[in-house]
């Protein structure tokens, strides 16, 4: 009788995919650092107010999310990955240091204006790099490592900024021009450490667009959720603007044991 044969083992993890998971733990760590001080920064050095520092979280965000709607199509219009992350991590890198110059608040809301057109570019082609990068037996190991170290940049983040907060004395611009290096070692490690795949032919056949028709067959249960999301967003930047407020001292303990600050 012939031996059975050995099962396949998995193919390992390629160096590609760890390269774009410390590309994510660097931007991560320098996007962390900041932003977990910008509020106070905003309040006691620009002398921002609660309403003006909760327009500008806002408008960051939504305009994140409003970049993700085409880069997506866009990435597969073009059919090129690399071009397109790069782009976005490059822009958040070219913010980093404007949050250590900045002035006034016009700075910061630009700055963040930037940083999130970034985030919103480079999320949907990274996700299909490392779609086309792994092999097909282990592709959800390769996008919960990526993840993971990731995830590892957003805890990292906010301790190197209290470290350094402890050893620069409370320089809050010192803290920021710091953040700048892993910044641009991230856009350095994707631009040098990951290949795009020779393989892949561009998408332009498919001639993949945007319509306003399909926006609007998205369905109710779509919009629904974009509803109850944007009414959960305005009770958090109403709270916060509630218990910012001056308030006695016992009261103001009993608001934050309430709403967890």
């Amino acid at each position: 009788m012939p031996p059975a044969s050995a099962p396949a083992r998995p193919h390992a993890i390629p160096r590609g995919i760890w390269a774009l998971g410390l590309v994510s733990l660097l931007m991560d760590t320098s996007s962390e650092a900041i932003h977990s001080l910008l509020p106070a920064f905003l309040v006691t050095v620009l002398g921002a107010s609660v309403v003006a520092l909760g327009l500008i979280e806002g408008v960051a965000e939504a305009t994140a999310a409003f970049a993700k709607v085409f880069s997506g199509a866009l990435s597969d219009y073009l059919g090129r990955r690399k071009g397109l992350a790069l782009a976005g991590y490059g822009l958040a890198a070219i913010t980093k240091p404007m949050f250590a110059l900045a002035t006034s608040v016009d700075w910061i809301f630009a700055a963040r204006v930037i940083d999130r057109i970034g985030k919103g570019i480079r999320g949907a082609p990274r996700d299909a790099l490392v779609s086309e990068i792994s092999p097909l037996d282990i592709r959800g190991a390769c996008y919960g490592l990526r993840q993971a170290l990731d995830t590892v940049g957003a805890f990292a983040g906010p301790l190197l900024a209290i470290a350094l907060m402890l050893w620069l004395a409370g320089d809050m611009r010192a803290v920021f021009w710091v953040a700048v290096i892993p910044g641009v070692l991230a856009v350095l490690v994707l631009a040098v450490g990951v290949r795009e795949p020779e393989n892949v032919s561009p998408a332009r056949a498919a001639r993949v667009a945007l319509r306003w028709q399909q926006i609007r067959g998205l369905g109710r249960p779509y919009w629904s959720w974009i509803v109850v999301a944007t009414v959960f967003t305005l009770a958090r930047l109403a709270r916060h603007s509630w218990c910012s407020r001056p308030r006695p001292r016992a009261w103001r303990l009993r608001c934050c044991r309430w709403c967890s600050w």
